[in-house]
């Protein structure tokens, strides 16, 4: 297999000095091992996409010295590949609708309780209040959401595992069927809006692009058990992963599309070349 990362931006706002070490990260770990970086657009909220942000990605990619095989994958085009994925769990019988909105999770959590509602990748664990639906119930609207609890009874013992080559996870770490439920939950794989979510397609589009090595950041790393486990249930394999550090800014606040002093467009437009760039992500 040939030695491929990938750098996957959503084009919602100017790439910053986090995505240049993330995007040079998994280049120079592709140059170093005489393969290739491709690059993914990961455009499927298309309410918040915006085409003058995919061409300064372009640019601004290109001004780094990268370059990536054509074509470049866009998940707004894949909806036929994750609707065949939420099929083969539906066929499994691992997921059902939830009519569930945010405010609704929430006042189910308010309620008395023991302990603080846990939390996992994409915030409160869910409570459950939808989860005897049977998907013949589904309704326009709903999400569809991993019967976490049914996989985990339907697994058994069964053992594995995913590789890390990131320099504060380096190891081989085991997926614990302890951290998927109580940490994990019944995750959204489809959303109300989206026919899809982030955790259901980065597995699908990472597998189909044969990508040997994930390189992300060290905040994604808490995911990663989910993804595993989603690349066990679809029969998809399972890449090396490397989560690197986060850049953050003199507070020590990761770094987010807002901050534009240290967007990649500001940056040039005041001077800086990939060289200093490099320099100023510790590269």
């Amino acid at each position: 297999m040939t030695f491929t990362t990938r750098f996957a931006p959503s084009p919602t706002g100017d790439l910053h000095l986090g995505h240049a070490f993330s995007a040079l990260t998994a280049w120079d770990m592709a140059q170093a091992e005489g393969g290739v970086m491709r690059l993914r657009i990961e455009d499927i909220d298309q309410p918040r996409c915006r085409p003058k942000f995919e061409a300064a990605i372009f640019d601004d990619l290109h001004w780094l010295g990268l370059s990536w095989p054509e074509p470049v994958m866009r998940q707004s085009k894949r909806s036929a590949a994750y609707d065949a994925a939420l099929a083969q769990l539906e066929a499994a019988g691992f997921i059902y609708p939830c009519s569930c909105s945010r405010g609704d999770i929430r006042q189910a959590l308010s309620a008395p309780q023991e302990g603080t509602p846990a939390f996992g990748p994409d915030g409160p664990l869910y409570p459950g209040t939808c989860r005897g639906r049977l998907m013949a119930t589904r309704q326009p609207g709903d999400a569809l959401r991993l019967n976490m609890a049914k996989v985990m009874a339907h697994l058994g013992k069964t053992a594995f595992s995913f590789i890390e080559t990131g320099p504060t996870y380096a190891g081989t770490h085991h997926v614990d069927p302890n951290h998927l439920l109580e940490k994990i939950g019944d995750i959204v794989l489809a959303r109300r809006d989206i026919a899809t979510s982030y955790h259901l397609s980065v597995v699908v589009d990472d597998a189909a692009e044969g990508i040997s090595h994930v390189v992300r950041g060290a905040d994604l790393f808490e995911a990663t058990q989910l993804h595993v486990l989603l690349q066990f249930l679809l029969d998809l394999p399972t890449p090396v992963y490397h989560h690197h550090r986060l850049i953050r800014d003199v507070a020590g606040t990761r770094l987010a599309k807002r901050d534009k002093a240290l967007s990649l467009s500001t940056l040039r437009k005041n001077g800086a070349t990939p060289a200093s760039v490099r320099d100023l992500v510790g590269l």
